[in-house]
C-alpha cells in the first residue's frame, strides 16, 4: 500500500529577538508498510494498560466543541475545569461516558501549554464499532459530560537538567496523536523558553497514513507558505539516516506495531541505539 507522509523539521532559532523557532524543511513522502489490523485491536483498553502508570483521580469533562478532522476522525475539545488536572505531551487518557460499560482510551491530541492556556484538551478519535468510538461519532454532542484519568509512560517532559536532544517523530494513522501533542509541546518551549535548555534542538516529524484523505492536523502540520519546500519520496532507511544523530536523536514512534517493527529496526540500522527509540503501539 502506497502511503503519503510528512516529514516537518523545526529548529532552534540562532538569531536572538527573533522567532524562537523556523520551520526548516517539509517534505511529502510515501510508506509501503503493511498496516494489517490486529482483532487485538478491539480488545479492552484497560486491560491492555493494566500495567501502565496512570494517575489516582478521575476528573469531570464537559464537551465544549466537535470537529470533522476527517471523514473518519473527529476531534473533541473537552473543557475539564479541575485545577489539578495535568498530563504530559504523549499521554493518553482513560475515557469514561455516562451509560457506555466500555471505557475508551484515547491520546492527548493538544498541548499541556494549551490546557494551561484555555483549560482544555483534545482527542482526535477513529471511528469504530467498539463503544466509546461509536458513542462519539453517533451521539456526542456540544454539552456532554465525561470523565478522563490520564495514563501512560510514552511523553516528552524535558527538564532544564537535561541534556538537549533533537526529536524525531514518527507516526502511522491516529497513531500521530500523541507526536501531534510532542511537536506542539517542542514549538511552545522554543517560544516561550528563550534558548533554555529544556526546549529540543531540532525536531522532525514523518507522518504516514493510508490515504491523504486519512492525514490529520493538515492545515496545521503542512502550513500554505511550506507547499513550495513539499516532495514526494518514500520513508526508507536512507531517508531516517538523514534525520538520525546517533549522539543527540531521541526517538517518538507511534503508530501500528508491524510499522513500528520496521521503522525501529531502520532506525538501529541507521545507528540509532535501542534506548533512544521509544514506540506506543496502537491495535
Amino acid at each position: 500500500m502506497s502511503v503519503p507522509c510528512f516529514v516537518r523539521t523545526l529548529s532552534r532559532s540562532l538569531a536572538g529577538g527573533a522567532g524562537l523557532f523556523r520551520p526548516a524543511v517539509c517534505s511529502s513522502c510515501k510508506d509501503t508498510v503493511t498496516r494489517k489490523m490486529l482483532s487485538r485491536r478491539q480488545t479492552d483498553h484497560l486491560e491492555r494498560t493494566a500495567s501502565v502508570h496512570r494517575q489516582m483521580e478521575l476528573f469531570s469533562a464537559r464537551v465544549c466543541d466537535i470537529m470533522n478532522e476527517s471523514d473518519s476522525v473527529k476531534r473533541l475539545r473537552l473543557e475539564v475545569p479541575h485545577p489539578d488536572f495535568s498530563f504530559r505531551a504523549g499521554q493518553w487518557v482513560d475515557f469514561f461516558i455516562p451509560g457506555v460499560d466500555t471505557v475508551g482510551g484515547y491520546s492527548i491530541c493538544s498541548s499541556p501549554g494549551l490546557l494551561q492556556r484555555e483549560g482544555v484538551i483534545e482527542l482526535a478519535v477513529k471511528y469504530t464499532r467498539h463503544p466509546p468510538a461509536h458513542w462519539i461519532h453517533t451521539k456526542c454532542s456540544v454539552d456532554s459530560q465525561v470523565a478522563v484519568r490520564v495514563g501512560g509512560n510514552f511523553y516528552f517532559d524535558p527538564q532544564p537538567s537535561d541534556p538537549v536532544v533533537d526529536l524525531l517523530l514518527i507516526a502511522g494513522g491516529v497513531g500521530i496523536n500523541p507526536l501531534y501533542s510532542i511537536l506542539l509541546h517542542a514549538a511552545d518551549l522554543l517560544r516561550h523558553t528563550h534558548g533554555h535548555r529544556c526546549a529540543p534542538g531540532h525536531t522532525h516529524l514523518c507522518y504516514s497514513a493510508k490515504n491523504t484523505e486519512e492525514l490529520l492536523f493538515k492545515s496545521s502540520v503542512i502550513e500554505q507558505e511550506l507547499q513550495p519546500y513539499t516532495i514526494n519520496g518514500r520513508i526508507s532507511e536512507e531517508e531516517l539516516k538523514r534525520h538520525v544523530d546517533p549522539e543527540h536523536t531521541l526517538c517518538y514512534l507511534c503508530g501500528p506495531p508491524p510499522m513500528i517493527e520496521k521503522v525501529n529496526s531502520d532506525l538501529q540500522k541507521a545507528g540509532l541505539s535501542e534506548d533512544r527509540i521509544l514506540f506506543e503501539k496502537w491495535w
